[in-house]
């Protein structure tokens, strides 16, 4: 079984996101690979050694981008490509799903294609439909439970609601949630290993997309206005005081 699993290099948790020049700044935040998807390399491996096969990581992404790859690379996936293009700058969701589509028509032959919930960094979650878009495949999302049946995948779905259990032919493109179970923490052996790989980098050329047709570039950013807020504490002798002097408090204002 041929598997790719997309991830992304973003901020530590602990990030707090500014803007700075009009545009948007993590400051000196240490990047990692996105936490959802480390649950998404979790399941690729695990489909791997229950399948055979192999599995490949895609990012998109500047040269920071191989920080998740690495990563990825650590925990036991064999091979890792990036996507980095100078058009990529400023790429939305849509953008970055044409560009992971693209990517997964040029590997050939896979048959799943896993990606976590969301990036924690915009927390769009919806690349994953949107590449099961691009490619007509069946869009699996929130898995916990992932089963492979023949030419079929059988997903157990973790929603609100409760649990959903959804059947779909192969290839198909499935996200996972952190219920599948606690990823694998990288050996020794394997960061020594990610160390050495040699990551190939794939422009938009080599996929046949034009840098003009991949997303939407903002002018400039603007932080959000601040409010000073007043706490007042309003107390009385029993709870009926207490409550007639609030009314009085709330008629005067809106008397203001």
């Amino acid at each position: 079984m041929k598997i790719v699993v997309c991830v992304k290099t973003t901020p530590d948790t602990t990030a707090v996101i500014k803007v700075e020049g009009g545009r948007a700044s993590w400051g000196e935040t240490p990047l990692v690979i996105n936490p959802w998807d480390e649950y998404a390399v979790e399941a690729a491996l695990q489909l791997k050694e229950a399948q055979g096969g192999t599995v490949t990581a895609i990012s998109v992404g500047g040269e920071e981008a191989r920080i998740g790859l690495k990563h990825a690379l650590a925990m036991g996936v064999e091979e890792a490509v990036l996507i980095s293009d100078p058009g990529l700058a400023g790429v939305d969701p849509a953008g970055v799903a044409r560009v992971l589509a693209a990517a997964v028509q040029k590997l050939g032959g896979v048959e799943v294609a896993l990606f976590g919930r969301q990036a924690i960094d915009d927390d769009s979650g919806t690349t994953a439909a949107q590449v099961a878009r691009r490619l007509g495949w069946a869009g699996l999302t929130l898995a916990s439970v992932i089963k492979v049946d023949g030419g079929s995948l059988r997903v157990e779905r973790a929603m609100e609601e409760g649990r959903q259990v959804v059947v779909a032919k192969l290839p198909a493109v499935v996200s996972v949630v952190k219920d599948y179970g606690s990823p694998r923490s990288p050996s020794f052996l394997g960061i020594r290993k990610a160390s050495r790989t040699e990551i190939p980098t794939w422009r938009l050329g080599d996929l046949g997309i034009a840098a003009p047709a991949i997303g939407i570039v903002p002018e400039e950013l603007h932080e959000a206005p601040t409010r000073e807020v007043v706490c007042e504490i309003i107390t009385g002798g029993s709870p009926e005081e207490t409550a007639e002097k609030l009314a009085e408090k709330i008629l005067g204002e809106r008397q203001k």
